[in-house]
């Protein structure tokens, strides 16, 4: 929708190059050259009048720059570039869409040569440390004058060009420092860059780099509208160098060609791979009858062959001669297995041997003598001597960096690493293979989205190297057809807002409180409001819409219908209420039976009636004694599934009620909320649930309960049943039955006329769709963010950090100087005097809780000096959490304090604290000893941020005990120096 405040927006095509462009009117336009297509579009201001003379820099529509370049390239610049720098010369901003490796570097580079030929400032942003120090390297190469500013790390930070990371920026804006000129921007998805964008003045102009984002018009769109400025979107689907996909059937052979370099998929090779599964099958089947057990052994061999698997595809590649490969896994400890079983596989010249030793011993040199001799560090020079690497978080920073530059310089011709790889530098190889194409998201095994894989396989092809890119995608049978052609021709997800109100930000809002930037003006400019209110106009549509198929359903018993659907969903409401209370454990878990019947809800998918096999209590966190409260249940419960789940796959789906499909009965773990309602029957479960058979019996058990009550299963009551006594429980039940009465008398329950109740149903859906629809448009996202910055005022007043006017007090000053742990609960410590009582080793260790990273597996057993603390901070954030939830905000206490109070490196922080030598230290921990240096380095950051707040607020005890615990850390292999520094 375009109105008086909104942008406007136009395309316009462009001719072929040899052309001349025709005069246009639009305000926007899209254009196109016959070889490498480019798209641009540009989001102008209402009532903006561009003041550039047309004759050095074209129009709006039609961005051309004919004057002298800032910098000049030794290559031919692609389309897209060449009207990126155009839009860059008029001063304007402009987002740069493209693949990996297309070139968009070269556009942010051009912006950093246009500020120092204008002597302006210019700030590049990363969302990484490790990227900052990686592209501060780059940059210093080319234009000298360049500072790094990422938290660890101040290098010139007055330097004309600063790199730095996308928080440090925010820390920047908020604390009103220096106006900056012209800002070179590499996009970060997540809060803090919305907020950072907000904050910038109108006059700096931005560049943004994505090269997977779908909704890029309507981003240029919140920019124009938020400062009032033009911005450009400069789009290309061009690659550089063209990709093929490939197949590999985990357990066979052959490499199939799904995907074209002309992105044409072959379903012809998709037949051929399945094929050879079925093969497989047939093969396997033919042994278990002639071998018996051997066929047993040989079918439990290829299920565990994933890694003679990349053996053969790696040898395979070497051969064929499409090194360098990068072998992408999801699992940081496959990266290494993988890596490890190439022991028989050598790929570098005795040349290039001698060549990587020199570099690692150099590198190494930053190390102290006892450090050089870490496992990790010895095991990994014969593995790159021979051409081979592991790269992923995990590694020690300085192995990490070596085994990128080594890979640069093209000594490393296969490597094995995670996703993180492929973000940030630009690091090609000739081919690209992934292991798998399911990962775990935190939650589930899912397949890899598109704009993970466009962001993957982006790595495969080197311009003016190969001719051509490849990928070989290694899936097992279950993968389906279109799962495999959305995941590599799909469109990537468009960019969402995830605009949050943070204490850390309400408080930096509130100690400004100057002009315009108020937590109102932050709320009001979010991408995410932005976004709200450009859909209004579709929801108005679609209600519309609705109205009309209303006023077309047979008007007569209107009245009855609204009255018969609003029982339901009164009794749908009750019901709800009451199972939030009777699911409780202690209440539930004695009927949780074999066999009892439970009806499953997932949000919007209802799974309908299952058994329960089994109940399994969870720990919590794995902290032992520590753990601040019990754990979760999970009900094994048999339901209904579509055909083809299996107990492998991520998660069975539902069976969709489509006639003729069967669906399947499959064990499926289900946590205890999920439960929707508690059937009073109970069947019989066979012991052994493996065969099909034994599954499909029960769901025709199920099925036949349903025949023999229509009105639906008899659930277990409450009162009379489970022996509950709550007063409030009794009047829920009461209430529900008073209303079941009222719906089995009603004359639209006992209606014999099936299309009489269709329409009256449907039309009952309808209007409840026209009220949540009409309701969404009145229950704008200004009035929720409104409403939870009014809670959260609420928290900060009666925690102490603002008065009644809220005017921010001691304890807010010294949260507003915190964005690196939980500001609420640190600071809590700081004023109720935990911290007082700790020498400096405690207060190191005690910080860690607070300080992101990986869990561990290990039970944590504490020395008392740290267990005593570490109640404190977990009763304080109980305190906290209560604080919060007394004040409507949605938060789960338990959660709070298993997801705040991260314990896990305590021992080892307060040992290294203490002058433990690093060696002894990893000895501690199962967690990886680059995640441990990467903690450590937060916590140092952290713990500065903490003496900040102490000086603030003037507590000098506490201001040394914070500065002491920082330089207790800051020795050794956690602090090395970065490579590319």
């Amino acid at each position: 929708m375009v109105d008086s405040e909104s942008p406007s927006l136009g395309k316009r095509k462009e001719p072929e190059e040899s052309e001349a462009p025709p005069p246009s009117q639009d305000s926007a336009m899209r254009s196109h050259n016959s070889t490498r297509t480019c798209v641009h579009e540009v989001a102008v201001p209402t009532g903006y009048v561009s003041s550039k003379d047309e004759a050095v820099h074209g129009t709006l529509a039609n961005p051309v720059f004919n004057g002298e370049m800032a910098k000049s390239y030794s290559f031919s610049l692609d389309p897209f570039q060449k009207v990126s720098v155009a839009c860059l010369e008029r001063n304007e901003s402009v987002l740069v869409s493209a693949h990996t490796s297309a070139g968009k570097t070269a556009v942010a580079e051009y912006s950093i040569a246009m500020a120092f030929r204008d002597r302006q400032r210019v700030i590049y942003t990363s969302p990484l440390k490790a990227l900052s120090n990686q592209k501060y390297r780059e940059l210093s190469e080319e234009f000298q004058d360049v500072g790094l500013m990422t938290g660890d790390v101040t290098l010139s930070p007055n330097a004309s060009c600063l790199v730095m990371t996308t928080e440090i920026l925010r820390g920047m804006l908020y604390r009103g420092s220096e106006v900056l000129k012209e800002v070179a921007w590499d996009r970060e998805r997540g809060v803090v860059w919305e907020e950072s964008i907000i904050f910038l003045p109108p006059a700096i102009k931005m560049v943004f780099l994505s090269a997977t984002m779908s909704n890029a018009t309507e981003f240029a769109e919140w920019i124009c509208n938020l400062h009032k400025q033009p911005c450009h979107v400069v789009y290309t689907d061009f690659r550089p160098t063209p990709l093929q996909h490939y197949v590999f059937p985990v357990g066979g052979n052959g490499l199939y060609l799904v995907v074209d370099e002309n992105e044409q998929f072959r379903e012809d090779n998709f037949v051929k791979l399945q094929d050879t599964f079925s093969k497989q099958k047939i093969g396997e089947s033919n042994n278990r009858s002639a071998n018996g057990r051997a066929g047993g052994r040989m079918a439990r061999e290829r299920a565990a062959s994933g890694g003679s698997d990349i053996f053969k595809i790696v040898k395979m590649i070497m051969e064929r001669k499409f090194q360098p490969v990068i072998i992408f896994s999801f699992s940081r400890r496959e990266c290494e297995q993988h890596a490890m079983s190439m022991a028989k596989l050598d790929f570098n010249t005795q040349e290039e041997k001698d060549t990587v030793e020199h570099v690692f011993r150099n590198a190494i040199l930053c190390l102290n003598e006892e450090d050089r001799e870490l496992p990790a560090i010895e095991l990994m020079l014969p593995l790159l001597q021979r051409g081979i690497a592991v790269h992923h978080s995990g590694l020690l920073p300085v192995i990490k960096e070596l085994v990128e530059i080594l890979f640069q310089e093209g000594f490393v011709k296969a490597l094995f690493a995670t996703e993180t790889f492929a973000m940030g530098l630009n690091m090609p190889a000739k081919t690209v293979v992934f292991t798998a194409v399911k990962k775990w998201d935190g939650d589930s095994h899912r397949f890899i989205g598109s704009g993970e894989y466009i962001q993957m396989s982006g790595r495969a092809g080197r311009r003016g190297k190969d001719e051509r890119g490849i990928c070989i995608i290694m899936v097992d049978e279950q993968m389906e057809m279109n799962t495999l052609k959305d995941m590599v021709l799909g469109k990537p997800a468009p960019l969402v807002s995830t605009f949050r109100l943070s204490y850390y930000s309400i408080l930096n809002l509130m100690s400004r409180a100057e002009g315009q930037f108020t937590a109102e003006h932050v709320i009001k400019n979010s991408f995410h409001q932005f976004q709200y209110e450009k859909a209004l106009p579709d929801i108005g549509k679609k209600v519309s819409k609705l109205e009309e198929e209303v006023a077309m359903l047979d008007a007569s018993g209107e009245a009855a219908v609204a009255e018969y659907h609003k029982i339901k969903l009164d009794i749908a409401q009750l019901e709800k209420k009451m199972m939030s209370e009777i699911m409780r454990p202690e209440r539930v878990l004695y009927f949780l039976q074999p066999g009892r019947l439970v009806r499953i809800r997932e949000g919007g998918t209802d799974w309908g009636w299952g058994v329960v096999v089994n109940v399994i209590k969870k720990p919590s966190t794995g902290l032992g004694s520590i753990s601040s409260r019990g754990g979760i249940y999970i009900v094994d419960t048999l339901l209904h599934c579509s055909p083809g789940s299996s107990e492998n796959s991520s998660r069975p789906k539902p069976c969709p009620p489509r006639p003729g499909e069967k669906g399947e009965m499959h064990v499926v773990p289900v946590q205890l909320p999920l439960i929707s309602a508690l059937g009073r029957l109970r069947i019989s479960v066979p012991p052994d649930l493996r065969p099909l058979e034994a599954r499909q019996s029960i769901l025709l058990a199920v099925q036949e309960l349903g025949n023999r009550f229509p009105q639906g299963l008899p659930k277990l009551n409450p009162v009379s049943d489970m022996g509950v006594e709550d007063a409030e429980i009794v009047e829920l039940v009461k209430q529900i039955e008073e209303l079941e009465k009222q719906l089995y008398s009603h004359p639209l329950h006992k209606s014999q006329d099936v299309n009489q109740i269709k329409s009256f149903q449907r039309k009952a859906e309808v209007n409840h769709e026209i009220q949540l629809l009409k309701s969404k448009m009145r229950d704008s996202q200004l009035r929720k963010f409104r409403d939870e910055l009014k809670n959260r005022s609420r928290v900060l007043k009666k925690l102490g950090h603002i008065d009644a006017n809220g005017v921010v007090q001691l304890k807010g000053r010294a949260a507003c100087l915190i964005d690196t742990g939980d500001e609420l609960l640190v600071t809590e410590l700081m004023f109720n005097g935990t911290f007082n009582d700790l020498d400096h080793h405690q207060i190191a260790a005690l910080a860690s809780c607070f300080i992101p990273g990986d869990k561990s597996t290990e039970q944590i057993q504490l020395r008392t000096e740290l267990a005593r603390p570490l109640q404190q901070l977990q009763d304080s954030a109980r305190r906290i959490a209560e604080i919060q939830h007394e004040c409507k905000l949605e938060i789960n206490v338990d959660e709070y304090v298993e997801s705040t109070v991260r314990p896990y490196l305590m021992d080892v922080i307060y040992c290294w604290s203490k002058g433990a030598n690093f060696a002894d230290v990893i000895q501690m921990t199962d967690i990886f000893e680059g995640s441990i240096i990467r903690s450590a380095r937060r916590l140092d950051e952290f713990l500065n941020q903490l003496r900040a707040a102490a000086q603030a607020v003037g507590e000098v005890n506490l201001e040394n005990k914070f500065a002491a615990a920082s330089e207790s850390l800051c020795r050794g292999i956690m602090f090395a120096n970065s490579l590319y520094l």
